[in-house]
């Protein structure tokens, strides 16, 4: 089973949740699965996982968070080339062009994409927010 680094920021718990839970299937899949905040992500260190997953909700006009996520992400971009990668996060309004516009980065730099565009979720994940946060994590750790 796959050893999972799961990326992700927060402002409203939301997606904290969702990560949390996609940490909850990985582990019940048999993987092991590791939660890191955007100030905690070593580059060099992430080639010690065989999936990343990346987390942050849609912020402003459906962008990536400004101050911490996007420039973490701007640096572990350049090493998606070829990596098994997921995408998640929750929004508040829109429909969802962050993740899309996300999604696309991310296969631009050679990711290899699990799931087009990834999950998104709107507002606090409800029971079946939770189960297919779950569900992405069992993916991933068979992945």
């Amino acid at each position: 089973m796959n050893q999972v680094a799961i990326i992700y920021w927060s402002g409203t718990g939301n997606t904290e949740k969702m990560a949390q839970c996609v940490a909850d299937g990985v582990v019940a899949a048999g993987g092991k699965a590791e939660l890191l905040l955007p100030g905690q992500v070593r580059p060099a260190a992430l080639g010690d996982y065989q999936v990343w997953a990346f987390g942050c909700p849609a912020m402003g006009d459906e962008v990536l968070e400004e101050t911490e996520f996007a420039p973490m992400f701007d640096g572990v971009e350049g090493a998606l080339g070829g990596r098994k990668t997921a995408l998640f996060g929750s929004y508040g309004w829109g429909d969802g062009q962050w993740l899309r516009d996300w999604y696309q980065r991310c296969a631009a730099a050679g990711a290899v994409l699990l799931e087009e565009p990834g999950l998104m979720i709107q507002e606090t994940p409800d029971a079946e927010g939770e189960e297919a946060c779950r569900e992405l994590g069992r993916k991933l750790a068979a992945w």
